[in-house]
């Protein structure tokens, strides 16, 4: 192979690249397709042109440098983007993505190209101090650093349409059952039927009386999303107004609006992120970007909890699952000075799925159950503690049955939701066929 867009893996030095993984399909070879990546995605265009010097090509041109054929036309390949083409400082996220995950997916040399993955060299991170709080920050306040069972989150149900009163009422009931996290639905912001501001006030009256009932710190996720001006107005209320977390569409409102608010000195919230909007381009696996990918850029911004995926719930694909645990590594696992994030699931979960989730998943995380809890026959309260009686079985190694012959709340739930997981069968080949 040659020409400016290619090298070889010794060519490559780590530490001053961005180095993605794409899987490609197309018509032609896969090294045209990566020299057509390369070429659209740093210096070139269409045609030759006379602006470009030899300068500009030697030292920011990206270079397809490593390829894995699958079948014809299919496969996965490696470019390396130069440090130097970003500028990390003012262009920040949404500059790194301009160039990794821009126009590339119009390409008509491309028939299907997906993000699987960026490894980002220790001069990059360098720029990004990461989530304020991270995981160990939130187990800290919620007094759960010694224990490491997962926490237990619940979403308000109905998602809109109860008033203030009505939402902190629920909230007190799922508080008192046993949850660790309480949070606003996507889609809710400040209604006309439940402003931000009275709502905030109502709910932490009821955490405050948790508190006060149980010793127990429960998180209330105040979402904040909404048009610029009006959301950073709504964190600085957040913060002076007794809030003891703030929630943020991240994909919606941008990873560069979380990152200025994770790096906000006078944002003294953990930031609960919520990945609603990302299933238009993370859920095929041909085309579009991978959550590993998402989950890399918000802990860089600085979310402090991400919706990452469930192992056992709504996700119906074996690989949806596998797609949820590689997220939550990258979440987890050591990235030079940068904390960790807590994993959320989220998504259908009930008492029956909790130890399948514990299982794949493990214990750092955020058990986020919404009709689980509140569609218990016996009512929000019952449905928090059942699913907090199903963590805590699995915490002590006890199957879901036999702990339920003790625990009324949790038999309740397994008589409504079933006693096992039923695996789901369904491959990647019958949904999407060769």
């Amino acid at each position: 192979m040659e020409g400016i867009f290619f090298s070889d893996v010794s060519g490559i030095d780590p530490e001053s690249h961005i180095i993605c993984t794409y899987y490609v399909e197309t018509d032609g070879s896969l090294e045209r397709a990566g020299e057509a990546i390369a070429e659209e995605e740093s210096i070139g265009t269409w045609t030759d042109i006379g602006t470009v010097t030899t300068d500009i090509q030697r030292r920011l041109a990206a270079k397809a440098f490593q390829f894995e054929k699958k079948r014809k036309g299919i496969g996965l390949i490696k470019i390396a983007f130069p440090v130097d083409l970003f500028d990390l400082e003012r262009g920040g996220i949404p500059n790194i993505m301009s160039m990794i995950a821009g126009n590339l997916f119009g390409l008509s040399a491309l028939k299907n190209v997906r993000l699987l993955d960026a490894e980002f060299p220790k001069s990059v991170l360098s720029h990004f101090p990461g989530p304020k709080f991270g995981l160990e920050g939130v187990r800290e306040l919620a007094g759960t650093k010694k224990t490491r069972r997962p926490h237990l989150g619940t979403i308000i149900k109905p998602k809109v349409g109860l008033n203030p009163s009505q939402t902190a009422e629920v909230a007190y009931e799922a508080a008192v059952g046993g949850v660790d996290l309480i949070k606003d639905d996507e889609t809710l912001v400040s209604q006309s039927f439940c402003p931000l501001e009275e709502r905030l006030s109502k709910v932490m009256e009821k955490m405050d009386l948790v508190k006060e009932e149980t010793g127990r710190t429960v998180f209330y996720a105040l979402n904040i999303t909404g048009n610029l001006n009006r959301l950073f107005e709504f964190a600085d209320y957040a913060v002076e107004n007794g809030a003891n977390m703030i929630m943020l569409d991240i994909l919606l409102s941008g990873l560069a609006v979380l990152q200025q608010l994770a790096e906000d000195p006078s944002m003294r919230l953990p930031i609960h992120c919520h990945r609603t909007f990302h299933a238009a381009f993370t859920k095929n696996p041909l085309h579009g970007v991978h959550m590993r990918v998402i989950a890399r850029l918000t802990r860089l911004a600085g979310g402090d909890q991400l919706h990452s995926g469930t192992a056992a719930g709504k996700m119906g694909l074996p690989e949806e699952t596998a797609e949820a645990k590689e997220s939550n590594e990258v979440l987890l696992q050591k990235w030079g000075n940068i904390k960790t994030v807590f994993p959320v699931a989220s998504g259908g979960i009930h008492p029956t799925l909790v130890p399948k989730n514990i299982e794949i998943l493990g214990k750092d995380l955020v058990i986020n159950a919404g009709g689980g809890i509140h569609g218990h026959p016996d009512g929000t309260r019952a449905g928090a503690t059942a699913m907090r009686q199903a963590i805590d079985a699995v915490m002590k190694k006890i199957p879901l049955e036999e702990y339920a012959e003790t625990h009324p709340e949790l038999k309740k739930a397994l008589d409504r939701w079933g006693y096992r997981y039923a695996e789901k069968s369904e491959s990647l080949e019958q949904r999407y066929g060769e």
